[in-house]
């Protein structure tokens, strides 16, 4: 059996409508709804940021918090990057530049995926919100600064494990 055959057959986090997971609450979000922490908005069963708000929407909206915040909150992440080698730790500084760059052209159209962490050691480990946004990070650094990237998607919980070093 191929991979694609076996990724083909994993359902997780799918419903019989194809509603995003953000609807898959125990209780419905009434619309408009907007984010006490980060300020989302709610609307057409989509979190979005950046657009002039109405004020008779706000008036109207549900004050709650959004699955990001809520995400970050309790320190739950769908994807994790691991980034190592002597060139990564010689330009740590254009590194985390670049990754700043792509969180924020990422939050731009899409606010649910965000950097949760970004913890420095030996190697630095950077946390997100979506496996998509792990694998957009590692794209985008090997894209940049060249080097190995590797990825590892996990059966049991869906997140994605990446890596990159460039030596």
């Amino acid at each position: 059996m191929t991979k694609s055959l076996i990724r083909s057959g994993n359902r997780r986090g799918t419903r019989s409508d194809q509603s995003p997971p953000v609807t898959r609450r125990p209780t419905r979000l009434r619309e408009p709804a907007a984010c006490e922490r980060c300020g989302a908005t709610f609307v057409r069963r989509t979190w979005r940021t950046g657009r002039a708000v109405p004020a008779t929407l706000l008036r109207q909206a549900t004050w709650t918090v959004c699955p990001a915040c809520s995400q970050a909150e309790h320190g739950e992440y769908f994807g994790r990057v691991l980034i190592g080698g002597a060139f990564a730790a010689a330009n740590a500084a254009a590194i985390r530049r670049r990754i700043a760059n792509v969180d924020a052209r990422a939050r731009f159209t899409q606010p649910q995926r965000r950097v949760i962490a970004a913890a420095e050691g030996h190697v630095l480990e950077v946390l997100t919100t979506s496996q998509k946004l792990a694998h957009r990070i590692v794209h985008e650094l090997k894209k940049a600064f060249r080097g190995r990237a590797s990825y590892r998607w996990s059966d049991t919980d869906g997140s994605l494990f990446a890596t990159w070093q460039r030596d």
